[in-house]
């Protein structure tokens, strides 16, 4: 289980938190649902420390979780609504569900697994319903942020920070502050880099596998959900993440070389922009608030930020979404 607690998820098996070995009641499942979300939520308070205002880390953890709750309960509803013959037949999609967990305990693992950089699983994402299996896709297009993996959870959801006070700075026509730093034009632009990153590695890696005969050739499954398997392996990669859809074959020179090098960038180059914002900031001097000064640790910010990563995911990947998960869940 320490896998788990270090946001990891790799293992000897595919669906290696389904098996009798690892994880073999449904107590020992919520354990580990418990290990790999505990770090990184709790790191939001070790930010409200170091900036010696509790109330800013317990407004991140409170996005966080908004995030978690949506993510969580829309797998299950979606699971537990499955449509199709045997689905109706038996109540909800079993296919791929470790029977010894049933489907809410599989949807909530598997909300879990991506909505942090952890990657381990306990049923197959690709046998879940279209729009059950869109969430977990959306999960990691947000930056795998809610809570996220330990350490670049946090930071990618400050970076999120950053943009919100950004525009709010600019509804009200002055300069945004964040924690008693000024957000100026240098700080946006490290902030816009690093957001920037993952969806060119995720929709570029896509669409050349797409237009690449023999990647092509690795899909088992055709039509949307061909699009979705390709789609999630992509997003997987980039997001440090490493769970999979089971119907394509990766395991070939384009898909090892390709995911390879979307895993190298996508780990190192946003790291290297969060450092670059990090420094621009600490050498900054601390501008003491105002009354104009935006409160981050209000409600009001919370919905804020809730709003400006849903807003960017959907901006940026709906078009990709829509031809892979939606367009096979509405047909």
């Amino acid at each position: 289980m320490i896998k788990e607690l270090g946001t990891n998820g790799g293992g000897f098996y595919n669906a290696n938190s389904a098996h009798s070995f690892e994880n073999p009641t449904a107590w020992t499942n919520w354990i580990e649902v418990f290990l790999l979300l505990v770090i990184p939520f709790s790191l939001p308070r070790v930010f409200g420390r170091m900036v010696d205002d509790l109330r800013q880390g317990y407004a991140i953890v409170a996005v966080m979780v908004i995030l978690a709750i949506i993510s969580i309960g829309a797998t299950n509803y979606f699971q537990l609504q499955a449509g199709g013959t045997v689905p109706t037949a038996v109540g909800a999609a079993t296919e791929g569900t470790e029977a010894r967990f049933g489907i809410s305990q599989s949807a909530t693992f598997a909300a879990a697994t991506t909505l942090t950089s952890t990657g381990a699983v306990n049923s197959f994402h690709d046998s879940y319903t279209a729009l059950g299996g869109m969430v977990p896709i959306v999960n990691m297009m947000l930056g795998e942020v809610a809570p996220g993996g330990t350490g670049s959870g946090l930071y990618g959801m400050l970076v999120l920070a950053v943009i919100t006070v950004f525009v709010a700075g600019l509804m009200v026509g002055r300069t945004p502050e964040y924690v008693g730093k000024k957000i100026g034009s240098r700080e946006i632009k490290f902030a816009s880099l690093y957001f920037l990153v993952t969806p060119i590695l995720v929709l570029v890696g896509t669409a050349a596998a797409m237009a690449s005969a023999s990647a092509r050739e690795s899909m088992l499954n055709a039509g949307p959900h061909g699009l979705s398997e390709v789609l999630y392996a992509y997003t997987s990669a980039s997001n440090n993440n490493g769970s999979a859809f089971a119907g394509l074959n990766a395991n070939t020179a384009w898909y090892n070389t390709t995911l390879g090098l979307a895993m190298l960038f996508g780990r190192f180059l946003p790291i290297v922009l969060v450092l670059g914002l990090a420094g621009s900031l600490a050498s900054q001097r601390h501008s003491p608030a105002t009354a104009g000064t935006l409160q981050t640790q209000q409600p009001l910010f919370v919905g804020m930020l809730a709003g400006v990563a849903i807003v960017l995911v959907a901006l940026t990947f709906l078009p990709a979404l829509a031809l892979g998960p939606f367009a096979e869940g509405l047909r």
